[in-house]
């Protein structure tokens, strides 16, 4: 996982409200505890036809949405069950951040724990941003904030420990492992 301060991005759209863990990854790709490879499952049963032929329908089989690290979706955005698998999927497929008017706490934990950013705002600014998904939108993690090329500035929230994981590109051990020595330090301290 590598750490971002800002992501500068142009946004890939589903307007689909209720996306749930299934539709981002399907039950029967869990089998693996690899993160690579999880990628080309995300939103497998969107993106892919009965032939295994690309959906030229679905918007990241779209030639244009190449290469986007920014996904703006609709409401309740990985609602259903717990699975990591879901970050892992959606990092492998190459997001770095997820904008929505709701995002499910579980899934919400899960991908901060991963280094995906969600980020929520009010319903009528993500509607808003869905209208122009070729502006090159900027979120810069330190400010909490999502920018637009024509200055209008989105707050986020972000609590303190996400953000200085998300900053430095640990995890919850990452974070403690990074303290060792403060840790020893302190330990030798207070021993008994």
């Amino acid at each position: 996982m590598s750490g971002f301060r800002t992501l500068t991005s142009t946004s890939v759209v589903l307007r689909e409200t209720n996306i749930d863990t299934d539709q981002i990854i399907p039950a029967r790709f869990l089998s693996t505890t690899e993160r690579a490879g999880l990628g080309k499952h995300a939103f497998n049963d969107w993106r892919w036809r009965a032939d295994g032929t690309p959906n030229p329908d679905f918007a990241f089989n779209q030639a244009h949405n190449a290469g986007r690290s920014l996904l703006l979706a609709g409401r309740n955005f990985g609602c259903g069950s717990s699975r990591e698998h879901a970050p892992w999927a959606l990092t492998d497929l190459g997001l770095r951040a997820i904008v929505s008017s709701e995002i499910a706490d579980i899934f919400r934990g899960n991908a901060l724990k991963n280094g995906l950013l969600p980020i929520v705002l009010d319903e009528a600014d993500v509607q808003t941003l869905m209208q122009r998904p070729d502006d090159t939108l900027t979120i810069d993690i330190a400010a909490r904030e999502l920018r637009t090329p024509d200055g209008r500035v989105y707050p986020f929230p972000l609590d303190g420990f996400s953000q200085t994981c998300l900053l430095e590109g640990v995890d919850q051990l990452g974070y403690l492992l990074g303290r060792t020595s403060e840790i020893e330090r302190y330990e030798s301290e207070h021993a008994r």
